[in-house]
Formats: C-alpha cells, structure tokens, sequence
C-alpha cells in the first residue's frame, strides 16, 4: 500500500475514534481544526443544528504569512480565540480531527488557551 494512502487510512480511523466521543452543543460547540501542508483551518461547529459559528483559516483575505507552521498556527489561534470571543463563544471542545496533539495543533491550541477559549 502507498505510504500516503496508509497515512490518510490511519488518520481517518483515529478521527472516527475522536468523534464518538466528541460532539459540540449549542453550549459548548467543537472547535475542529485541519492543516494542509501548507495551510491551517478552523471552525466552530454547533453539531445538533449543523452550523459553523466561527472560522479562521490561513487562506482568508488579508492573511500575511504562511499557515504550514508553528508560528502561522499560533496566529490563527489566536485570530479564531478574538472571533469567537466576539460571538460570545468562551468554552468548545477540542476536536484535533485525528492529528497528533504536537507542533502546529499544540501551538494552535495554546494560542486558542491563551485568547479566551477554554477547553
């Protein structure tokens, strides 16, 4: 089997996993990441009514810099946290979306921490 292939399979074993378990309330909604080689992107996610409250992502207009490592993570983090904040949203569950919880999830998830959000 192609290593990519293998890779893409494992992952989206592991986010099945995560999603039994995690399930956003109008409450407390998912806040649901996913990063590209080159880009990042998030949104907050009511699941019982299927709507997207929040997003940021490293491809939105006026984005400077590059969403494929730590430092355009923690930007977006923080972007979101502000958005979020606006909307009236302070507490999410955090869905990594079957990535590991290092590198540029770690440093999203702690920029989102250090804005407001609490998960």
């Amino acid at each position: 089997m192609d290593k990519n292939k293998h890779k893409t399979i494992c992952r989206s074993r592991r986010k099945t996993g995560i999603r039994k378990k995690v399930m956003g309330m109008p409450d407390r909604p998912r806040l649901s990441i996913f990063r590209s080689a080159n880009h990042m992107y998030c949104q907050v996610i009511d699941d019982l009514t299927g709507r997207t409250l929040v997003s940021a992502s490293s491809r939105e207009k006026g984005w400077d810099g590059t969403g494929g490592n730590v430092n355009g993570a923690t930007k977006i983090g923080t972007e979101l946290a502000a958005k979020a904040k606006g909307a009236g949203i302070s507490k999410v569950v955090f869905d990594r979306n079957g990535f590991r919880y290092h590198g540029r999830v770690k440093a999203f998830a702690d920029a989102a921490r250090e804005g407001g959000l609490k998960f």
